[in-house]
């Protein structure tokens, strides 16, 4: 996983693949989020922002929220 730019964000990772973005999170868990799951706009978006490395959490709490298809706990 990619190490998130923004420090005080409540994101600290990712990772971008064709279809998905998989986040993690300071409490360890980690959101597997697809095109299927999530819509084609709000990956894109995501990844958009997951490579800014800035408005990847506040993005996900307003847009996306519970539209993830996988959830890692640690």
């Amino acid at each position: 996983m990619q190490k998130y730019k923004n420090g005080n964000s409540g994101v600290i990772a990712f990772q971008i693949g064709v279809d998905f973005i998989k986040v993690k999170f300071k409490d360890g868990n980690i959101y597997k989020y697809t095109f299927s799951s999530a819509g084609i706009e709000n990956i894109n978006r995501m990844k958009e922002l997951a490579m800014i490395g800035e408005g990847l959490s506040t993005f996900i709490s307003i847009k996306v929220k519970d539209a993830f298809e996988k959830k890692v706990t640690k």
